[in-house]
């Protein structure tokens, strides 16, 4: 027996087109960033164990796998907030804390644009409502010189609603946007490949002493993979149906 998800009911040219303006991003990422802009795929990963093994992890040596114990100390969580650079495969400005609010995302927003506080940004997220929150809109309007009124939210003008918010943070006349991955599609996020090789490389089998340990290993960690292991990835799907 396996698992399977039975894919969603959607609108599927509405699916291609969103998935193809991404795509499309990825492509031109080498060309945008000798212009100056910066294209940063963006996502949350949660709920990441403090664990720390019970008893020792006994070593592989010749004809005997690594056995790890199976018991763990819990000392916490913690939320990583990351950026992939797509034209360097850098790790950017990563953010580390308890929870993953919208002004927690809106912070990390500001302090990744600081790097280049007058430069063109696009971030590629998924549709979770921190990512088309109040804030982030205040946030973009402030940092672009927006004079319009955003309105209040629940009620009027751009602050309304989700669609009206995601609508005013994907203008292409702005020099802070947003570009939203389709509902279901996490995988053209390119921040969840990294977040693949957080896992395999260091996650899956280190112990953690505490919850200091496991964030500063995480920071090391970035620090070491963007030295040796950054490279842009090789996208190769397009965003339209796989010939078959």
């Amino acid at each position: 027996m396996r698992y399977w998800e039975r894919p969603p009911e959607v609108d599927k040219e509405a699916f291609y087109q969103q998935s193809e303006t991404v795509c499309t991003l990825y492509k031109e990422a080498f060309s945008l960033k000798e212009k100056g802009v910066h294209l940063v795929s963006s996502d949350e990963k949660t709920g990441i164990q403090a664990k720390e093994r019970a008893h020792p992890t006994l070593g592989m040596k010749p004809g005997w796998v690594e056995y790890q114990e199976f018991e763990y100390i819990r000392h916490g969580t913690c939320c990583l907030i990351a950026n992939f650079e797509v034209a360097t495969g850098q790790v950017i400005r990563p953010t580390l804390g308890q929870t993953r609010t919208e002004k927690d995302f809106e912070k990390h927003i500001q302090q990744t644009t600081g790097i280049d506080p007058e430069g063109d940004w696009i971030f590629i997220v998924d549709q979770l409502n921190t990512h088309q929150s109040e804030s982030l809109v205040r946030f973009v309007a402030k940092e672009c010189a927006i004079q319009d009124d955003l309105g209040i939210k629940g009620k009027s003008g751009i602050l309304k609603s989700m669609k009206s918010r995601a609508q005013f943070l994907q203008d292409e006349s702005h020099r802070i946007r947003f570009v939203y991955t389709p509902k279901h599609a996490s995988w053209l996020n390119q921040i969840e490949c990294w977040f693949s090789i957080l896992v395999r490389r260091l996650l899956k089998r280190a112990s953690f002493s505490s919850l200091q340990e496991l964030q500063q290993r995480i920071l090391d960690f970035i620090d070491y993979f963007n030295k040796t292991m950054a490279k842009p990835f090789k996208w190769t799907y397009t965003g339209r149906p796989l010939n078959v």
